[in-house]
């Protein structure tokens, strides 16, 4: 043992020491490559989603342009005799329209007689829209916060002096003629072109354009929420009823009270002057109450 050592020392001394083996390194893991990920930008989403959007956009047109036009090339020669809109219906209309509605009108006669019931649903469909948007905008005590109360009260306080002067008397002369006008073109819907929904149009622009002349507080004092309620719920029940009437005793084959009259008198064609009524009051109200609830969001 004592020599081990002392061969050790003289191998230390002469410099033949040899290296201490040192044990191999643990092999490291291989590095993989990062992956390229994709950068978290919402710009960047929202660039590449507006891409997107307009290629789809581009393609939806594209394919709608394209069915139109295909059937457009499809459909048959104005005129031809093999033309299924020249058929018997529209023969009925033309031959003895006059004598089964007593309008003289015949596309009156057409919309609120022959198709009466598509006309009661496109009139509950204006009924139905404004009154989702009165639930949705219509601001009342369950929806008003402190806030929207002061900005309302602020809004009432600087509606006079914006109102312009010259707009007024332009309007005083004008509304007048416009109500008018409607009104006439309702009640001789069954005697010349014209009607409920043309009427209505021309007397809903009218209550727009006094709202927008003297404001909305004066256009509430004659035109309330209380009288568009009534309105609109009292002209759709009576078109309700007066076709239900119509419906029950044709389809029952019994005679009807209601006499057409004189073709040509304004009290003629039955309830068609009546349904035009109703129409007119629903379109008038509707085009109104859809400006007012998205302008100020109350009556």
């Amino acid at each position: 043992m004592k020599k081990l050592h002392w061969d050790s020392f003289a191998d230390w001394v002469n410099g033949t020491t040899p290296e201490p083996e040192c044990p191999p390194l643990p092999e490291l893991p291989k590095k993989r490559k990062p992956r390229r990920t994709r950068p978290q930008d919402p710009a960047h989403r929202i660039r590449i989603f507006s891409r997107l959007y307009r290629v789809i956009a581009l393609a939806v047109c594209l394919c709608v342009v394209s069915v139109l036009l295909y059937t457009l090339f499809q459909l048959p020669l104005f005129g031809a005799p093999d033309n299924p809109a020249v058929n018997e219906v529209s023969r009925r209309y033309v031959e003895q329209g006059l004598s089964e509605t007593g309008a003289v009108n015949m596309v009156t006669g057409m919309i609120l007689d022959y198709r009466a019931f598509d006309t009661f649903g496109e009139s509950s469909v204006l009924f139905l829209a404004v009154a989702c948007v009165m639930m949705l905008l219509l601001r009342d005590q369950n929806n008003t916060t402190p806030a929207d109360i002061r900005q309302l009260q602020r809004e009432r306080a600087a509606e006079p002096s914006c109102c312009d002067p010259i707009l007024q008397k332009v309007v005083a002369v004008v509304f007048p003629c416009i109500l008018l006008f409607g009104i006439y073109v309702v009640l001789n819907g069954h005697l010349s072109p014209g009607g409920g929904f043309a009427g209505g149009a021309m007397m809903g622009a009218g209550l727009i354009l006094y709202s927008a002349a003297y404001g909305m507080d004066a256009a509430s004092r004659f035109f309330s929420q209380k009288h568009f309620r009534i309105l609109t719920t009292s002209a759709l029940l009576c078109y309700a009823l007066s076709k239900a009437y119509s419906f029950f005793t044709g389809a029952n084959d019994l005679p009807s009270c209601i006499s057409l009259g004189c073709p040509g008198a304004i009290f003629s064609s039955g309830l068609i002057l009546v349904l035009n009524i109703c129409v007119g009051l629903i379109v008038a109200c509707t085009m109104y109450g859809f400006y007012i609830l998205f302008t100020k969001g109350e009556f």
